[in-house]
């Protein structure tokens, strides 16, 4: 029987017996990140000798990490037919877990080689997340309309306390920013109009498309994406925060269902305070376009009312709020269904409300435009 050792300055020693049977490997000293690294290239000459079948013997280790279960278990891979023996258990059990070698770099891609397939994955996992939004906004939806049953089986009614309370939070505390918003915007378009309409002699025109663009897409529409930002993120924010802490979960163990709790108050707060702000988005907006217009064109308030009642009809302003109660239910709905698919990390949560602002906005957007191909198609 052959016998030889190596040491290194770390105290790792690597003890290698051999006979006419398998050879032994004895490992000794301290196996960690810090002094692995000194055997490694001798680990590699060992087994460079093409074995097919050895032993090795980790009862004199002293100290065990991941990095040096990792050296030993590649080690082990390179030989084929290892019996690892040990007194301790612990060690056996770490190397027992790890793979017999790791992935090469860049495996995944080569198995993504094909231009057709590197283009087309990624357009078939967003259909499939697609997909599965709208499954779970149908079911949110679903179990919303179907009531607002508190406990699991049993029709408890409604929560007034809880409406009254999201509608102040997503109402009246808004009332301010969207008021700001709106009387800025207003300015704004009237200002640009005047400008552009005194070449032609018809800065009074600029009523009726302060009136007609505000109350049928503007108002909505600047509201809605408005709301999506403030109060969709903190529905997300706030499900989510639940979600990462277990308080679904034991919501359902105490038998109340989530939705009824926790989104259906919301979404009943929602449906009622976006037509009420958007009312009040389009007062502000045409009163920063009276200011402007009188200010910029001369153009007195009388005569910018009495414009406006001739420029604008009932059903201008029936077609900017037949849409705000949609609106409210997507910006509820996908605020709802990012916040449940928040895990159980920050960067979970800071994901899943950055892609609800941004899935309520562009869907917020889309909605707005199929209601205005709709509303031009009926002439209405």
């Amino acid at each position: 029987m052959t016998r030889s050792q190596v040491k290194t300055d770390t105290d790792v020693q690597l003890d290698e017996a051999g006979a006419d049977g398998p050879r032994i490997y004895r490992f000794s000293g301290d196996w960690r990140s810090a002094s692995v690294h000194t055997v490694t290239s001798r680990l590699g000459d060992l087994a460079a000798t093409g074995e097919k079948s050895a032993e090795v013997d980790l009862s004199a280790i002293t100290a065990l990490d991941t990095a040096g279960a990792w050296v030993i278990r590649r080690f082990m891979s390179r030989i084929g037919d290892v019996k690892l023996t040990s007194d301790k258990p612990r060690y056996i059990e770490l190397l027992s877990a790890l793979p017999e070698e790791l992935p090469e770099p860049g495996d995944e891609h080569k198995q993504l080689a094909s231009r057709f397939v590197r283009f087309f994955t990624p357009v078939g996992e967003a259909v499939m997340s697609a997909w599965e939004d709208t499954v779970a906004a149908m079911f949110i939806l679903g179990s919303a309309v179907r009531g607002a049953q508190l406990k699991l089986g049993r029709h408890s009614g409604l929560s007034p306390a809880a409406i009254v309370n999201q509608i102040d939070r997503m109402g009246v505390q808004a009332v301010p920013i969207i008021t700001l918003m709106s009387f800025l915007i207003g300015a704004i378009i009237a200002q640009q109009g005047a400008f552009q309409l005194r070449y032609f002699g018809a800065e009074l025109f600029v009523v009726d498309l302060v009136g007609i663009l505000q109350l049928r897409e503007i108002g909505v529409l600047l509201t809605a994406i408005m709301i999506a930002g403030r109060s969709g993120s903190a529905i997300t924010a706030e499900i989510g925060s639940m979600k990462m802490r277990e308080e679904i979960d034991a919501l359902k163990v105490m038998g109340l269902s989530p939705i009824g709790v926790l989104v259906f108050p919301r979404l009943v707060a929602l449906t009622v305070a976006l037509p009420l702000l958007t009312i009040i988005a389009n007062f502000a907006a045409l009163t920063g376009a009276a200011v402007v217009t009188w200010s910029y064109s001369g153009i007195t308030f009388a005569t910018f009312l009495a414009r406006l009642q001739e420029a604008v009809d009932f059903s201008s302003v029936l077609a900017g709020m037949i849409k705000a109660p949609f609106m409210a239910l997507i910006i509820g709905v996908v605020a709802a269904v990012e916040g449940l698919k928040v895990g159980g990390s920050a960067e979970s949560l800071g994901k899943h409300v950055t892609q609800s602002v941004v899935k309520s906005i562009f869907v917020v957007i889309l909605v707005d435009g199929l209601f205005a191909i709709f509303y031009a198609s009926i002439n209405f």
